[in-house]
């Protein structure tokens, strides 16, 4: 298996203006800021915070995360090594490779986590198992 080095997955800053009024905030995610054309927008929320989401890895998809409100942890591992990121500012998001095993843990109350993804859904392109993926050749 050939390892993608998760140390080089890190936080991307998104485009944030601030409204000199004092009104806010506004966040913008254009042609360039994503390696890929959005193909799927899902979100997650109302998940407990004992409860973990994700648990798998992708064979081709590429996924980009934002936490839109709250914080959560986005556990990577390549089959060697494993590190968490965690996702508390919706300014900033985590593009997350191909061949890479996520688990989204330690959700906040009111966490809400935009996936914005480079492929519609297919079930072929998921690896659910860890030892499969530890032996899947990307």
């Amino acid at each position: 298996m050939q390892y993608i080095n998760i140390d080089k997955i890190a936080l991307t800053e998104i485009t944030k203006i601030s409204d000199p009024d004092g009104r806010g905030n506004l966040s913008v995610i254009e042609k360039d800021v994503l390696p890929f054309e959005i193909k799927r927008v899902y979100y997650l929320y109302d998940v407990p915070s004992d409860s973990s989401r994700g648990g798998h890895a992708h064979k081709e998809l590429k996924q980009f995360l934002i936490a839109l409100s709250g914080s959560f942890d986005v556990v990577l591992d390549n089959g060697k090594t494993r590190r968490s990121i965690t996702l508390n500012r919706p300014n900033k998001g985590l593009l997350i490779p191909s061949g890479v095993w996520r688990e989204l843990e330690n959700f906040s109350a009111g966490a809400v986590c935009l996936s914005l993804v480079s492929a519609e859904y297919d079930e072929t392109d998921y690896i659910r198992n860890y030892d499969e993926f530890k032996t899947f050749e990307f």
